[in-house]
C-alpha cells in the first residue's frame, strides 16, 4: 500500500515536470526509488550451511553472418559426499553437468540446435537423447517457444533439466540482441515503442523511470472519472 501510493505520486509529480529539466527528474527518481528498496527478503541465517548449489551459465556469441549461438550450461554440486544410486559421489564433484546450444538467427528463429550432457546421475541413460533437442529447430524464441518447448520435449520426452535450462533463453537472447539488433531507444524519427516498455513494473507507460529515461514514449494514466454521488466541488 504505501510503496504503492508512493509510486503513484512519483507518477503524478514527474508528469508535471517540465522536460528541459532532467537532472531534477533523475535526482527525484533516484530519492524514489531509495526509499523503496526496502524489498522483502528474507535475513539470511547466520548458521545457514551450504548444502547445494546449482548454476546455471548463458554465453552467447555473435558469429558475424547475422546468426548467434547460445550455449547454456547447468550445474548441480553438493559440498558434501552424496550417494547417488551408483556409489558416493565425492563434494564438488558435479551431479548434473548438461550443455545446450542453439544456432539463432536475428529475427529469433531456432536455425540449429542440440545438448550434451557430460555429468549424470544415471550413466548410460540419461546422455541417451542423442540429437532430441534438434526439436527446437523451427521454434521461434519470442513466439510461442516455451509452450513449443513442452509441446516437443515435455515430460519423458526430454531431460527435465536441458528442459527447463531452455525456458531461460528467450529473454537472455533479447539482453544480447538489446542494441546491437533490438533499437531500445526509439529515438528515431519513425521508431516504434522500445520492446521493453510495458513489460515489467519498473518500465509502465505511465511510470517514472519510462517518464525519465523514455520520456518519448511516456503515457501519463488516465484520470479516474469521480464516483456516482461524489460531488466534484469543495464547500465554502
Amino acid at each position: 500500500m504505501v510503496q504503492s501510493s508512493m509510486l503513484h505520486s512519483a507518477v503524478d509529480f514527474l508528469a508535471g515536470v517540465p522536460w528541459a529539466l532532467p537532472s531534477l527528474r533523475r535526482a527525484f527518481l533516484r530519492s524514489t526509488a531509495a526509499d523503496l528498496r526496502t524489498m522483502a527478503l528474507p535475513t539470511a541465517s547466520p548458521e545457514r550451511q551450504l548444502r547445494h548449489r546449482r548454476s546455471i551459465d548463458v554465453q552467447i556469441f555473435a558469429r558475424g553472418n547475422g546468426l548467434w549461438e547460445v550455449d547454456a550450461r547447468l550445474s548441480d554440486v553438493r559440498s558434501q559426499p552424496t550417494r547417488m544410486a551408483r556409489g558416493m559421489l565425492p563434494a564438488g564433484a558435479p551431479i548434473h553437468d548438461m550443455l545446450l546450444r542453439l544456432v539463432v538467427d536475428e529475427r529469433f528463429n531456432v536455425v540449429a540446435a542440440g545438448a550434451q550432457t557430460d555429468a549424470m546421475p544415471y550413466p548410460g541413460a540419461c546422455e541417451t537423447h542423442g540429437d532430441l533437442y534438434t526439436r527446437l529447430v523451427g521454434l521461434n524464441l519470442m513466439q510461442g517457444f516455451r509452450q513449443g518447448v513442452k509441446t516437443r520435449l515435455g515430460g519423458v520426452q526430454g531431460c527435465t533439466h536441458i528442459t527447463e535450462l531452455s525456458q531461460s533463453l528467450p529473454t537472455a537472447v533479447v539482453q544480447a540482441f538489446a542494441g546491437e539488433v533490438i533499437d531500445t531507444r526509439g529515438d528515431a524519427d519513425g521508431s516504434e515503442q522500445p520492446f521493453q516498455i510495458d513489460r515489467c513494473h519498473a518500465l509502465r507507460a505511465d511510470g517514472p523511470t519510462v517518464a525519465t529515461f523514455y520520456p518519448r514514449w511516456f503515457r501519463p494514466a488516465p484520470s479516474m472519472p469521480p464516483q456516482s454521488g461524489t460531488s466534484t466541488t469543495s464547500e465554502t
